[in-house]
């Protein structure tokens, strides 16, 4: 027995050892392929900073720049703007200008994607956003220069959906009654990089909406809406499909006419 129980003890020392020399190995690394440039050497962001200052300095308090990417021996070979926009020099050299010697983000959403894989894989899925199409790319919701990198560009408390609303104005215009939740974000009820379900929803039934319009009654059973469990109203219906395509709720995003948003 006391062979068996130093073998074990062994095995898992040995194990714990494995696990600490990967842990090691691989600390300093990457998760991403870089930009790279043909010929171009890394200069640093302090000389991006000379043509782009606000952008730098706006860039300094993001997550973003505190990206770096390992060179020989354990240098740092470039980090902050070139992470994203491949090594400089020869944009430098070349006095600047657009697209000149440089990877442009917002031109091939390849570069994010290079990090943000989750988001790739979202944008595979049946319904997305036409990013791949090319009609649009991921700084067109995102500002990656900006304070906060995970917020839709130009969101703020006060005005959530800003950014959906630069296109789909009629889905977040104000309505004499409005939708709760979309007052809380399109993002309540959609995946806004792509689902598995038309039109982005989370959910592909009526449980989009009992996620909020749905409690336990008190004997037991499920209430929708204001019905009593075995009722006759909300309860039967929602056999008939989901709340907003059952001749309903076909506002679901507020109405102007009915607070029950059915018309």
């Amino acid at each position: 027995m006391k062979s068996k129980k130093a073998l074990f003890l062994l095995g898992l020392g040995g194990c714990a050892v494995l696990a600490l020399a990967i842990s090691c190995a691989t600390v300093d690394r990457v998760m991403m392929a870089p930009p790279l440039i043909p010929g171009a050497k890394y200069v640093g962001m302090d000389i991006c900073g000379t043509c782009h200052e606000k952008k730098v300095n706006d860039f300094k308090l993001t997550q973003h720049s505190r990206i770096q990417l390992p060179g020989d021996e354990k240098r740092v070979a470039g980090q902050g703007c070139e992470s994203c926009h491949g090594p400089g020099s020869l944009h430098v050299d070349a006095g600047g200008g657009k697209g000149k010697f440089i990877v442009n983000p917002g031109k091939d959403p390849e570069a994010c994607f290079q990090c943000h894989i989750d988001k790739k894989a979202q944008f595979n899925l049946p319904y997305h956003h036409p990013l791949k199409e090319g009609r649009m790319s991921c700084v067109s919701c995102h500002d990656p220069h900006g304070e906060d990198i995970h917020n839709p560009k130009g969101m703020n408390v006060a005005r959530v959906n800003d950014v959906c609303a630069q296109c789909h104005r009629e889905q977040t215009r104000p309505h004499v009654f409005d939708h709760q939740a979309v007052r809380e974000g399109c993002i309540n009820c959609h995946n806004v990089h792509g689902s598995v379900n038309p039109k982005m929803l989370t959910e592909r039934d009526a449980n989009l909406c009992l996620k909020c319009h749905a409690s336990i009654g008190s004997p037991g059973g499920i209430i929708v809406g204001t019905d009593a469990p075995g009722g006759t109203g909300h309860a039967s219906r929602i056999k008939s499909g989901t709340c907003f395509s059952a001749g309903c709720h076909d506002a679901i995003h507020g109405s102007d006419f009915n607070h029950h948003l059915r018309y």
